[in-house]
């Protein structure tokens, strides 16, 4: 028979501790003051791959085949003189809800610079790593700034983002929990809370085999090191069986509100984010793969965009029907857009390339107002022509609504002195905070 003994180390490796294991004691950071914020939490819909800006949020329905292919069209929205793409039917009636940022820009057309630049609002190459929005989120809104509850306060629907560190220079306790699983399936398995084909009822008896095992603990029930295991454990198991980890069991949600979202994984990752703004959590990334259309990118619009439609125009109406979306930021967007001039030749057949010198990002909620449009391209969608916006101007203005303090430090490993606020920094062209669309 094999050694069946489990010590209290082996314990923590095997993920028990999971998202709960954030929260051990030791090596906590006191955070900058905050200001009285206007949004509580941020949902990101990050469009991993770049999405094209023409068949979507710009359209250029004049610049010929060669640009839109069979996405033609432009179609009125319930805000006057806005058009978006003939595919976003619903979020054309949701359009008095959102603003187009049609003036994005950084120039970079490779996923993983662009990526950085975008998700941390600075510019690549000064030597520092710098922490995504999410992780300088966990740090002024998360535990060191007095947020309670085992539901981690930095979260990605579902698999990591893979392109850039998220959490910098600010170290690992700052990293996004990642949920694993798929939210559209019968039983949403999320990493180190629900194992799939494992009742409550096993995970109990599990528990107590561990008990009885530990030799070693047994053995040294005062020890001070123990006792804070022990209450990491305690924690955890709270996440798995208790109410806590009931908050991604969409089975709870009515059959017509997850057929509303979309019974696909990202209409179910849209509710599952709504789930946990409401719960508290104060940001959400929703990682949204499939974007990256080099080839044969219409057949795969066909599918996607629809998609898009259904699962974003109906969280930005839950969001607003329950009071929440005045609290919550909502920013879709990914690291660049597609290239506006469609490559026909083999082996592309149809596909977009790569382009960061313009694209477009969409915000809502939490202090931004909507029915609005910030900045423009050209009759092909070739280049910025009017109030061009940098994604340090898009992440500061995001900051400002948060109530993060513009004197703050971020807190550096040596020390450096570095805001909080990307568009602090020296050297950056900037455009300026979106002034012209907060409230």
């Amino acid at each position: 028979m094999h050694d069946m003994t489990i010590s209290r180390r082996d314990l923590l490796r095997s993920g028990l501790c999971g998202a709960a294991g954030l929260m051990l004691p030791g090596g906590l950071r006191a955070a900058p003051a905050v200001s009285a914020p206007r949004a509580k939490a941020v949902i990101q819909i990050w469009m991993w791959g770049g999405p094209t800006h023409i068949d979507t949020f710009d359209p250029k329905p004049d610049a010929g085949y060669d640009y839109c292919g069979p996405l033609d069209k432009a179609i009125g929205t319930n805000a006057d003189g806005i058009q978006i793409g003939q595919s976003l039917p619903l979020l054309a009636k949701q359009a008095d809800k959102y603003s187009i940022l049609r003036g994005m820009t950084h120039g970079v057309n490779a996923h993983e610079t662009a990526s950085y630049m975008v998700q941390t609002g600075r510019k690549a190459g000064d030597g520092d790593v710098y922490p995504s929005a999410g992780a300088v989120t966990s740090l002024l809104k998360g535990y060191d700034a007095g947020y309670k509850g085992l539901i981690p306060p930095y979260i990605v629907l579902t698999a990591p983002q893979g392109r850039f560190s998220e959490s910098g220079f600010l170290g690992s306790r700052y990293r996004p929990f990642s949920t694993g699983g798929d939210p559209k399936a019968e039983r949403f398995a999320v990493e180190g809370v629900v194992a799939e084909g494992i009742s409550d009822d096993r995970q109990r008896g599990r528990r107590e085999l561990l008990h009885k095992l530990d030799a070693l603990g047994q053995a040294m029930p005062d020890s001070s090191e123990f006792k804070a295991l022990d209450a990491c454990e305690k924690q955890a198991y709270d996440l798995i069986l208790g109410d806590a980890g009931k908050i991604f069991d969409l089975t709870a949600e009515k059959d017509a509100v997850r057929d509303c979202y979309g019974r696909n994984t990202f209409g179910q990752s849209c509710l599952m984010a709504r789930r946990l703004v409401e719960k508290g959590v104060p940001y959400v990334t929703i990682n949204y793969k499939g974007w990256d259309t080099h080839k044969q990118h219409f057949q795969t619009m066909r599918q996607k965009l629809p998609e898009m439609d259904q699962g974003m125009s109906t969280l930005l109406q839950d969001l607003s029907d329950r009071g929440l979306l005045d609290s919550t930021i909502v920013w879709w967007g990914g690291e660049f857009g597609r290239r506006p001039k469609v490559q026909w030749d083999p082996p592309w057949n149809g596909g977009r390339g790569h382009y960061g010198n313009a694209f477009s990002s969409v915000v809502a909620g939490g202090g931004f107002k909507g029915g609005i449009v910030v900045g423009a391209t050209d009759a092909k969608g070739e280049e910025v022509i009017d109030r061009p916006i940098h994604p340090w101007d898009l992440v500061a203005s995001m900051y400002e609504l948060l109530g993060f303090d513009p004197s703050a430090m971020l807190p550096h490993p040596q020390g450096k002195k570095i805001h909080v606020y990307p568009d602090m920094a020296a050297g950056l062209k900037k455009g300026g905070r979106l002034k012209e669309i907060m409230s």
